[in-house]
């Protein structure tokens, strides 16, 4: 397949993903949508290296996610941190659902590598589902390690309109407080919209605190890009020297330094996007997710199909039980709280895409979008730092030694 044409059917299909949730008005998140036609795509006339055809190979992939994740970084300063406290601990408390419930639903139907190898994918990403897919495959293991991707490329079946509902209501909620005059945000208006401003109008933000003496004509994109790629390698650096003593992946250290340079004031909020390099980043990072979706064929599909089924509805069960207990304790609602933990099954962007897509349909005016945000996204892009960014790699860590090998 020639390049440009793989190129316009991987960018077709990301963009008939954008046309139907605006047409369902968020119901249908469009991730979801992207996910059913990669799928039909794979499983028909699209060559298994479509995404590296069109120009993702995964070195380029790689690369995008150190930017994307340092500038996740950005959005995030250490008292953002402290104001989302209760998150925190909502997202935990939904991760340790979801090990509770695996464990005791899943042992009672399926040997034990199962669900060792299916509980970080569930709680985090590709690293994490890497991680364990490796170990298993070495573990002489060959068919769950096949199952460690397909369950990470699965699970967001039940995580993308499960949180456009929960999103949805809340939103409603907060709408309806607002029009009566009942609404009182956590933050000040001002505040708010400081904060916010880096995510909607990032380009009036002022530079850096370090560069303040900068002439503004020198701080060009490759400037934001160069500065972004220092604090990537440098985490990508602490990462292989620390690896001897305390495995850390690079990623969890990219986020970690993003909020310390911009808190120091060498990197800007959103430093991406001023760069102008966000959307392609994003379109980068979601293909190469997508990307997996070529290990989950039809057959693998169906010899996996009842534990991939039970343990992902295992999981979504335990972390809604866990998540609004924690919420309940901390006074948050039922919908933002299962939200929150809903975000450990697919992570950054779709936190951040689901989240847009359920506002920008919930409403049209632009102060109505500033309070939605303010309410709807730090909790939610933290949540999926916490879980799927920071824990579930962690988590992999620790759980891939406790696979038992094929010999044993």
């Amino acid at each position: 397949m020639p390049q440009m044409v793989a190129l316009v059917l991987v960018l077709l299909i990301l963009y008939i993903g954008d046309v139907i949730s605006n047409l369902s008005k968020a119901w249908i998140p469009s991730v979801f949508v992207c996910v059913v036609l990669f799928l039909l795509g794979y499983w028909t006339f699209f060559p298994k290296d479509i995404i590296a055809k069109a120009g993702i190979p995964a070195v380029v992939a790689i690369m995008l996610m150190y930017l994307l994740i340092t500038n996740m970084g950005t959005l995030l300063l250490m008292t953002d941190l402290k104001k989302q406290w209760k998150t925190i601990l909502i997202s935990l408390a939904g991760i340790g659902g979801i090990i509770v419930s695996c464990y005791l639903i899943g042992l009672t139907l399926f040997d034990y590598n199962t669900v060792v190898v299916a509980i970080p994918p569930l709680v985090g990403g590709i690293v994490s589902a890497l991680i364990m897919s490796g170990g298993a495959k070495a573990a002489g293991l060959i068919e769950l390690s096949v199952f460690a991707i397909v369950i990470y490329v699965m699970q967001g079946f039940a995580g993308f309109p499960l949180t456009a509902i929960v999103l949805k209501k809340e939103g409603l909620r907060v709408l309806a407080l607002h029009r009566q005059g009942d609404w009182q945000s956590t933050t000040t208006q001002e505040n708010a919209n400081h904060a916010l401003e880096q995510v909607i109008s990032p380009e009036e933000t002022p530079m850096p605190k370090l560069f303040a003496q900068f002439p503004a004509r020198y701080n060009t994109a490759y400037c934001q890009f160069l500065r972004l790629a220092v604090v990537g390698m440098l985490a990508y650096i602490v990462s292989e020297l620390l690896k001897p003593l305390v495995p850390i992946s690079p990623f969890v250290l990219c986020l970690l330094f993003g909020i310390i340079a911009t808190s120091a004031g060498f990197l800007e909020r959103h430093a991406l996007k001023k760069a102008n390099g966000f959307g392609f980043a994003v379109m980068g990072l979601m293909l190469f997710v997508f990307d997996g979706l070529n290990y989950a064929t039809p057959s693998m599909l169906v010899n996996l199909f009842v534990p991939l089924v039970v343990l992902i509805i295992s999981a979504v069960m335990g972390m809604f039980m866990f998540s609004v207990i924690m919420g309940k304790i901390l006074g948050v609602t039922k919908s933002l709280a299962f939200a929150i933990a809903l975000t450990a099954l697919y992570g950054f962007p779709a936190d951040y895409i689901i989240t847009n897509e359920v506002i920008n349909n919930l409403t049209k005016d632009q102060h109505e979008r500033l309070i939605l945000t303010n309410h709807l996204l730090p909790p939610m892009l933290i949540g999926g730092f916490i879980s799927v960014t920071m824990v579930s790699v962690v988590l992999a860590g620790i759980m891939v030694g406790m696979i038992i090998p094929v010999s044993a």
